[in-house]
């Protein structure tokens, strides 16, 4: 009887293992899946991390939304576009190129290129400015030579 008891517990613990390793699969599956859709969208506070680097309370707020949303088996497509429909393209962490997203995509870019060519004009007015300095600094050392050489010439003369 003793010997049927132990068998009958182990039994169960087995059956209580095998029922919570089985239902611990789609956790598992569920958490890769969310880790990976959180890694693609953008923290909105942060603006620098992605979801699920953030350790900011909207997205906690947004990691719950997305998990609530993957439960009741919305596909990672449906659920990026509710939460772009919701806040925009700026929650992707990487934005479609599209006209609406051309600033997000080229403006830096574009940053670049006018600080290039705002140093590019300082540096040519600087070195017009200073050959300009150059020149009327030789022309009046020539005039002053000019004038000395006169004065020799009326010396000697003398």
């Amino acid at each position: 009887m003793i010997v049927a008891s132990k068998r009958s517990a182990a039994a169960i613990a087995c059956l209580v293992v095998a029922l919570s390793s089985a239902s611990a699969w789609p956790d598992l599956a569920l958490d890769t899946r969310l880790k990976s859709l959180e890694s693609q969208l953008r923290c909105l506070v942060c603006q620098n991390q992605t979801l699920a680097e953030s350790e900011a309370p909207l997205a906690e707020d947004l990691r719950k939304e997305v998990r609530e949303l993957a439960v009741s088996g919305k596909s990672d497509d449906e659920i990026r576009s509710y939460l772009v429909a919701r806040y925009g393209d700026f929650v992707l962490y990487k934005p479609p190129v599209k006209p609406a997203t051309y600033a997000l995509w080229f403006g830096p870019f574009l940053l670049l290129a006018c600080g290039v060519l705002v140093w590019w004009i300082v540096v040519r007015r600087r070195a017009a400015r200073n050959g300009e300095e150059d020149a009327s600094a030789e022309s009046t050392a020539v005039t002053a030579d000019s004038g000395a050489i006169a004065r020799a010439h009326a010396l000697l003369d003398e």
